[in-house]
């Protein structure tokens, strides 16, 4: 009976313990999308921001913020999925792979602070790209490399080891086996990690601050020239995100209804990261019972 009474209560502190933190987080949420959804209007995600006038929008930073995490997924993507790959089917037990897994953790522990000091030494200052997209991508794609290649390496490993034997019977190749055969099976849990992964770049402030920029040109949405400073294609433009402007209308204090814009746009912040978290569940769940008929 002690030790029935001493497992009841270990499991209700446990539970205790994740209600609280649950509740908390939830708090939050409320706490912003109350304050800010009241604020929210196509006006106001659509209209270009106002440094000294009230009743500006978000619509620039808003599109720089979805424009930069393109790129830089379309940069670390293809690097993740090759090094998980080799990670998981090609790297034996030596101590090259013990370098680049213990490198790998490394880069993962960072501050993004530190990843953005690291940005703008090399590609704003050395490589002479200035503030830019280019280097808020280059920046967040070393910020960003070890989710995606630990989730890619994970996701394969999770791939019985029958469905490679049962490629390799077949006569494929072992790259065949993999790219035709491990991959596919893996792509719910790859997708999942991939839209978890924008989500934590869509709401990074701190590494954009010293790559990216702070300022917001104004866009001409008919100029296609992707040299062109007022294009909204130009990689090489300065672009302030949706969370280095909150950071911005906090910090300097320049709006008569910044506290207005800071709540909507940290709202739209929130909404877009839950979508990708939601979508990220619903889309995996959907490719999965799709690929396994469950």
């Amino acid at each position: 009976m002690n030790a029935k009474k001493a497992d009841k209560f270990a499991t209700g502190v446990l539970y205790a313990i994740s209600g609280v933190i649950v509740l908390i987080l939830a708090a939050l949420l409320l706490y912003i999308l109350i304050r800010g959804i009241p604020h929210i209007s196509w006006d106001f995600l659509t209209k270009p921001s106002k440094a000294y006038q009230a009743g500006g929008g978000i619509g620039i930073q808003l599109f720089n913020s979805l424009y930069l995490l393109l790129i830089t997924m379309l940069i670390s993507f293809p690097i993740s999925l090759g090094a998980g790959i080799y990670l998981s089917e090609y790297a034996k037990k030596n101590w090259v792979t013990d370098v680049i897994r213990t490198s790998i953790e490394i880069l993962s522990s960072l501050p993004s602070v530190v990843v953005g000091l690291f940005g703008f030494l090399i590609f704003v200052v050395q490589m002479g790209y200035g503030f830019s997209i280019i280097s808020g991508a280059l920046a967040l794609t070393f910020f960003n490399l070890p989710l995606l290649t630990r989730n890619v390496e994970e996701s394969l490993k999770a791939v019985h080891y029958t469905q490679r034997e049962a490629g390799l019977s077949l006569g494929l190749s072992r790259w065949e086996t993999v790219m035709k055969v491990v991959v596919p099976e893996a792509l719910p849990g790859i997708l999942t990690g991939v839209i978890l992964s924008s989500g934590r770049i869509f709401g990074e402030a701190a590494a954009l601050i010293y790559t990216a920029g702070q300022s917001a040109p104004a866009l001409d949405f008919s100029n296609w020239n992707p040299l062109s400073v007022s294009s909204p294609i130009s990689i090489f433009r300065q672009a302030e995100t949706l969370a280095v402007h909150i950071w911005k209308i906090n910090t300097e204090g320049t709006m008569p209804d910044g506290a207005a814009v800071s709540a909507g746009a940290s709202a739209v912040l929130i909404l877009v990261v839950l979508l990708f978290n939601f979508g990220a569940r619903f889309i995996g769940n959907r490719l999965y019972k799709r690929m396994t008929s469950a």
